[in-house]
């Protein structure tokens, strides 16, 4: 009984070594992560309109006077994508991208990557397992008066082993690898948000192309009908050779209009394609350009709410996680290292008595080491990994800002846009009916057909600005709610 007794000695001992040890293990050195204090505006820059403004002239009552609006914790970034852009085409466009981009499925990859990675690092905190075993089986040959003889050796062992994450340097590196992941997420994130707001822009690029295309179209019917009248005028001596050559020249004003604006949308439809993950084709169509519905104002909502909406600002956040859980594992390498090793098993010269007692065999062993002289190079880890977190620190607060720039820029643009669309049709329509005027008086016998050709290029030409115009508005709406973080949703 007492020998049993001093037997276990050694695997009491053993047992409470390993468990004042992991007791310890809850010490991390390196600085815990705390978000830094950035400067955010009480409201966003170009929310509503200044009244002081007086960049442009407000003819009464062709621009109504908008209501000036106050940001508010509703903003058109919480939106769903589906909810903002509305046809159903560019719905079906934007859903097959999402399975089929290059860029989408590269970023799912990495986030896989990130997770396996995850994996890896936080292994290092469990101890290690094995089994083994072997059977030897030797014949000897008789040497003088020693017979021959045949002996077995079969084995059967357990090792196991454990550095002990005593400073947290396991536990920090599992922070940074978990912080890697969740920054990979948040780029893929950016990735969608980006891929949402491309398809997006260039469908509404692609409307506005066809509706520059029709209109081309149609005033040159409208103009080569006109150049055959005046044409059969100038046959009978009522018109001159001035007059057709005039006439001649406002066809072939719009005639070159429609060779250009195919090439544009044949080039824009192979983009479109490309972001489908397609060979260039096709691209099916929805509602038009003018009937593509987008509120007059957006709500911006609050600048404190985009730290929390736009994917890059969170993934430059989760950057700036590791980089800080980086600095604690380079800490860690000042102290001690320590590991424990043992192993376990039977050994025996005869199979049947394998599993007996006497056949039973164990080692077990705890090291540490400590670094003493490293020419510097635990010192400069350290100043390395801090200056990476300073660094990341650094981009955190600058993708911030230039969060911050995007929104008011985009609410700006977006205004402004809305504010020239409304003046380029009251230019189309005073352009219009100055048209049908020159054309009046040159049937009258009043005026010159140089009348007429200035008034309906300068038609025209409103016309084709005012198709853009309505392009340019949409396209600031899709800018607006990419820089409020919408998309990814």
């Amino acid at each position: 009984m007492n020998q049993r007794k001093r037997k276990r000695r050694p695997y009491i001992a053993l047992v409470g070594l390993v468990l004042s040890m992991a007791g310890l293990v809850g010490c991390t050195v390196g600085p815990n992560y705390k978000r830094p204090a950035v400067d955010v505006p009480g409201e966003y820059r170009g929310v509503a309109p200044d009244a002081s403004d007086k960049s442009y002239a407000q003819p009464e009552p062709r621009i109504p006077q908008q209501p000036e609006t106050q940001p508010t914790a509703q903003s058109l970034g919480d939106e769903k994508w589906w909810e903002v852009f509305q046809d159903k085409e560019l719905q079906n466009l934007i859903r097959t991208a999402f399975e089929n981009n290059y860029d989408v499925r590269i970023a799912a990859a990495r986030v896989l990557q990130a997770q396996a990675q995850l994996g890896i690092v936080r292994a290092d905190q469990f101890p290690s397992l094995g089994v083994g075993g072997n059977i030897t089986s030797q014949q000897s040959p008789q040497i003088g008066p020693i017979p021959s003889y045949q002996t077995t050796l079969g084995s059967l062992n357990a090792a196991a082993a454990w550095n002990l994450d005593f400073w947290g340097k396991y536990r920090r590196a599992t922070e940074s690898a978990r912080a890697n992941l969740l920054a990979n997420q948040w780029a893929q994130k950016e990735v969608i948000s980006t891929l949402v707001a491309n398809i997006a822009a260039d469908y509404f690029v692609l409307r506005q192309l066809d509706l520059e295309l029709e209109i081309s179209k149609r005033t040159y019917g409208s103009r080569n009908e006109s150049l055959q009248l005046t044409q059969k005028l100038e046959q009978t001596g009522i018109s001159s050779l001035l007059d057709v050559r005039q006439s001649e020249q406002l066809v072939y004003t719009a005639a070159t209009e429609i060779p250009d604006l195919e090439r544009q949308i044949a080039q824009e439809e192979n983009a479109i394609s490309i972001l489908l993950g397609k060979n260039p084709g096709d691209i099916p169509r929805g509602l038009k350009l003018t009937e593509q519905p987008h509120a007059p104002e957006v709500p911006a909502g609050l600048p404190s709410a985009l730290l929390e909406r736009r994917p890059d600002i969170r993934q430059a956040e989760q950057n700036l996680i590791a980089a800080n859980a980086q600095i604690g594992v380079a800490k860690a390498a000042y102290f001690p290292q320590i590991s424990l090793t043992g192993t376990a098993g039977y050994e025996s010269p005869a199979l049947t008595n394998l599993f007996t007692g006497p056949a039973g065999a164990w080692t077990l062993a705890a090291a540490f080491t400590q670094p003493i002289f490293e020419g510097g190079r635990l010192k400069s880890n350290v100043r390395f990994t801090e200056a990476q977190h300073e660094q990341l620190l650094l981009t955190y607060q600058q993708n911030i800002q230039g969060a911050f720039r995007d929104v008011s820029n985009a609410l700006v643009a977006y205004r402004k846009d809305r504010e020239f669309r409304v003046q380029q049709q009251n230019l189309l329509e005073a352009a219009q009916d100055a048209a049908r005027l020159s054309n009046e008086r040159f049937n009258a016998g009043t005026t010159d057909y140089l009348e007429v050709l200035t008034n309906e290029t300068n038609a025209f030409s409103a016309e084709l600005g005012l198709a853009q115009a309505q392009g340019n508005e949409l396209i600031a709406l899709v800018q607006l709610y990419q820089a409020l973080g919408g998309g990814w949703q």
